[in-house]
């Protein structure tokens, strides 16, 4: 009896040791100097969380149209001729269909961002990794723009001009819609009277300033979820990440 009791106890110490021993090497191990292997790792990890939350709340119906932040809006060239779209009948609902279809294009091309973010991040390098970790607030952010933006902007290019060549209301699109209107107004900012006004022509390309504007709204939601992974405990969701960005 005095045997198994002592064996027991033996045991129970032998258990509660190795117990101790587990949590000491769990600490130890959270403790020590993170690998460039997992820095790598961890900000793959930190970009595919960013990427995923960013793309995924612009490619919500009114993602773009609904966020005063990322709105899509015509271009502050055509300011004057938005203002006085009202005075032509049907001008404010031509005016307001462009950008809401716009936006809805902007939407759509967001749901297909995720393979282009993630191409990105497979091809990144310890070297990246490192220079990403060390850098600026937007340092990940900097990083996709410049291996993503020009693929994300051959993504998104066709769906706004789609969007744009889409017919409104009898057989007029926002393109055509923004020609006519851009056109009548500079033959009368280059006329003599618009000269003495000092109007200036509008000279912009549709397509390519929205496809832009579409992309800012894009990396500007990536960088507030860089953000908030460097600065709020709550957006780690994985140990890496805490170990990586604590």
């Amino acid at each position: 009896m005095i045997k198994k009791l002592l064996l027991a106890s033996f045991v129970a110490t032998l258990l509660t040791a190795c117990a101790e021993l587990q949590q000491v090497i769990s600490t130890m191990e959270t403790d020590a100097p993170l690998t460039e292997n997992e820095i790598a790792q961890g900000l793959k990890e930190a970009l595919r969380v960013g990427s995923d939350s960013a793309a995924s709340r612009l490619a919500m119906t009114n993602g773009y149209f609904k966020d005063e932040m990322v709105k899509i809006l015509l271009p502050p060239e055509a300011d004057v001729i938005v203002k006085n779209a009202n005075k032509i009948p049907g001008g404010q609902k031509l005016i307001d269909d462009v950008v809401l279809g716009i936006n809805r294009a902007a939407e759509d091309a967001a749901k297909e961002a995720g393979p282009v973010f993630y191409k990105a991040i497979t091809a990144m390098t310890i070297t990246d990794a490192l220079n990403i970790l060390k850098g600026g607030d937007n340092a990940a952010t900097d990083y996709f723009k410049s291996k993503t933006y020009q693929s994300l902007f051959d993504l998104y290019s066709p769906k706004i001009k789609a969007s744009i060549d889409k017919d409104l209301v009898a057989g007029y699109s926002a393109g055509n819609t923004w020609d006519s209107m851009t056109s009548n107004y500079n033959k009368v900012a280059t006329s003599f009277v618009g000269e003495l006004a000092n109007l200036k022509p509008v000279d912009v390309e549709l397509e390519t300033y929205l496809t832009q504007k579409a992309l800012d709204g894009l990396f500007l939601k990536l960088a507030g979820e860089e953000e908030k992974i460097r600065t709020d405990p709550m957006a780690r969701v994985t140990d890496l990440l805490k170990r990586v960005f604590g």
